[in-house]
């Protein structure tokens, strides 16, 4: 399954706690899954933190509030999303899971993954 992976306005990786969920640009309504990870330093590589799906703007409030999420803000935290049919949703999470292997969560939903392409 092909995705079409957000990036913030001017094509560059969306910051967790600076996205600007009020700009005309952002899809209030949108429902997807998503990817938060952090930008790694010189000494070590980024990494996935967080896998989800849900509304965006909704998840995305609730982990600039995480303390789980939070702690890896000062290695710079991203985030992507893709819409996904409520149908495939559990499919492409657990992929996603399963592919990235993320930080913080350990429950996913027991669906058969569906494979789909990486926003990098």
């Amino acid at each position: 399954m092909a995705l079409n992976w957000k990036r913030c306005r001017g094509d560059v990786w969306c910051t967790l706690n600076a996205v600007n969920l009020d700009h005309e640009y952002f899809d209030k309504d949108v429902s997807g899954v998503y990817i938060i990870w952090h930008g790694g330093t010189s000494r070590t590589k980024p990494r996935v933190v967080y896998v989800g799906q849900g509304n965006i703007e909704e998840r995305i409030m609730y982990h600039r509030q995480n303390p789980e999420v939070q702690k890896y803000n000062y290695l710079g935290l991203y985030v992507t999303w893709a819409r996904v049919s409520d149908r495939y949703r559990d499919n492409v999470e657990a992929y996603l899971a399963d592919k990235w292997d993320p930080l913080v969560g350990e429950r996913y939903p027991e669906a058969l993954p569906i494979e789909v392409n990486s926003p990098w």
